[in-house]
Formats: C-alpha cells, sequence, structure tokens
C-alpha cells in the first residue's frame, strides 16, 4: 500500500481545482434518508382500482326499486420494498509525517474529496438503472417513441427527443405527476451542445440569455428541466418525471450517509500496524422504480 503525497514547500499557496463531476441525483429522484433497511411501498395498480358502474339508474323511475343495491367495492394493494442492503466506500490512507508536512492532507480536505466521490458514485448508480425503466428510441424512420432502437441526437431531433418523452407520460396517465413535479432529461455534454444551440435559436429572453452566457444546467424550458453528466452508462439517458424514482440512503447510526471517519494505526495488511491515519466514508443504498410509475421514467436508447 502506498499513497502518493506531495508536500508543502515554501511558494506553494494552494491545491490545483479539482475537476469535479455534475451531479443531478438529488435533483431527479425522491432522495429518502433513513435507518431502516426495508421500507415497505404500497399502491393501487390501474388494474385492481375500483371501477365505476356505469348505468346503475337508468332512470327517475328506478330510483325506489330494492334492486337499486350499492355492491361495496373491492380494492387490492399491492406493496414493494425499497432495501438498503447494497455498500460501497472511499478511503484515503496518509502517513503521519505526511499529515504533518502537506497541507493538502489536513482532515477537511480530505473530507471534502472523499464527499465528492460518494456524491459522484451517487450519480453513476442512479444513471446506471437503466434496465428498470422503460426503452424509449427510435420506432422506425426517426419517430422516437417506445423502443430500443438507438437514435442519434443532433440538432433536428434533440427537441423531438423531450417533445417525444412528455407525450408518452402523457400516454402513461403521468399528467398529474408530471404537472407536481416536473419532467428531466439528463443529458451527455455532447448532446447539451445541441440543446444549448436550440435555446440560443428559439424564444426570446429564455435565447438572449443563452446566446449571452450558454445555456442554464437545470433550467426549466419547453416544458422539461435540462440537466447535463458525464456519469452515464454508454448508450443510456434518464429521463421521465422528477422524484418519482426512490434513492434509499443510511443515515444514523455510527456510519451514517456523508460522515467520514478517521482510524488512527490501522491494521497491516501482512502483520503489525501501519504509522499513520486512514480515512474513509462509506455509502449504504438502495435504489427503487415501483411498477405503477415504471411508465413515467425512461431509458433514452442513443447512438
Amino acid at each position: 500500500m502506498a499513497s502518493t503525497i506531495v508536500s508543502q514547500e515554501i511558494w506553494e499557496s494552494s491545491l490545483a481545482q479539482r475537476l469535479d463531476k455534475p451531479q443531478n441525483w438529488k435533483e431527479v429522484t425522491d432522495v429518502i434518508y433513513t435507518d431502516k433497511q426495508t421500507m415497505v411501498l404500497p399502491y393501487i395498480s390501474a388494474a385492481n382500482e375500483p371501477a365505476v358502474q356505469t348505468a346503475f339508474m337508468a332512470n327517475a323511475a328506478a330510483r325506489n326499486t330494492l334492486s337499486n343495491v350499492i355492491a361495496p367495492g373491492v380494492v387490492t394493494m399491492a406493496t414493494e420494498t425499497l432495501q438498503i442492503v447494497s455498500m460501497e466506500y472511499v478511503s484515503e490512507y496518509v502517513d503521519y509525517a505526511d499529515q504533518v508536512q502537506s497541507n493538502y492532507t489536513k482532515d477537511a480536505q480530505i473530507g471534502n474529496l472523499l464527499g465528492k466521490k460518494i456524491g459522484e458514485r451517487l450519480e453513476a448508480i442512479v444513471l446506471a438503472e437503466a434496465a428498470n425503466r422503460t426503452n424509449f428510441g427510435d420506432t422506425g424512420g426517426g419517430v422516437l417513441g417506445l423502443a430500443s432502437t438507438q437514435i442519434t441526437i443532433g440538432p433536428n431531433n434533440v427537441d423531438d427527443y423531450w417533445r417525444g418523452i412528455i407525450e408518452q407520460i402523457y400516454t402513461a396517465n403521468g399528467f398529474n405527476l408530471y404537472r407536481e413535479n416536473g419532467a428531466f432529461t439528463v443529458w451527455r455534454p455532447a448532446d447539451w451542445t445541441h440543446v444549448t444551440a436550440y435555446m440560443q435559436a428559439n424564444g426570446f429572453s429564455v435565447a438572449d440569455a443563452a446566446l449571452k452566457n450558454g445555456a442554464t444546467i437545470g433550467i426549466d424550458y419547453a416544458g422539461m428541466y435540462h440537466y447535463v453528466s458525464t456519469g452515464h452508462t454508454a448508450n443510456h439517458l434518464f429521463s421521465g418525471v422528477r422524484k418519482i424514482t426512490k434513492l434509499g440512503l443510511l443515515t444514523g447510526g455510527a456510519m451514517p450517509f456523508g460522515s467520514v471517519r478517521k482510524v488512527d494505526d490501522p491494521a497491516s495488511s501482512t502483520a503489525g500496524h501501519l504509522s499513520g491515519s486512514n480515512f474513509y466514508s462509506r455509502l449504504d443504498y438502495g435504489f427503487k422504480t415501483q411498477t405503477n410509475v415504471a411508465g413515467l421514467v425512461f431509458d433514452g436508447n442513443v447512438a
């Protein structure tokens, strides 16, 4: 085990700025912080909702007949669970001498770095959940809809993509959730270029702002929030209604989400112990897209 440490020099005043990756997971998922392992998520599927009894009384004369009995409606509730059972971690070992000689190995700097690494990992986890979403792609001849054939995002169809997503939300009867939470797409940087160009060419105040400053990440434009990330799984975008997929994070106890532990003199992998400190942060998480809303989140199949 060996870490590469840059020691403080007299002329050195600050560490080079780290290239932080974009993080949108808090914006697009329903984040649940809990100290429980299992969360039960009950719901009533459309097939098990009570039905409206039509033509119950055909006319006024039928009102006082004994046959007009209102039968009890039967509702069947289903349950799914979100389990926080997956664990990952990130750690950094620093020798005691390096802790003294380098200002870049102080507890605050290390904790800040480990926290950012955990956040970036969560971004990748959320974006990688393609199998639990509804396929959205090319249905044939460049027509976008529920298909797995890849789309090539370009200046002539980038707006077709987000309009197609909104159309499918409507088709799946997700209008109320869409109105409450909004829709979103997490784009790749190359796609974001086309989104920016579209915003610069269309509208008035938004176009002026986009021409002056570029498109703003997270902007609500044309019925959709637009984000950008570098954490995508290859050939996949994440789109749909915001904050309906659930991300569970373990909090509370000795190692809650976001905390950093410092262990002095950690055990060696061979014998004895190391003369330094090991800093680490762990991530206990679970992810769930419920069946009743799976038709409102989409795996964009893109080339």
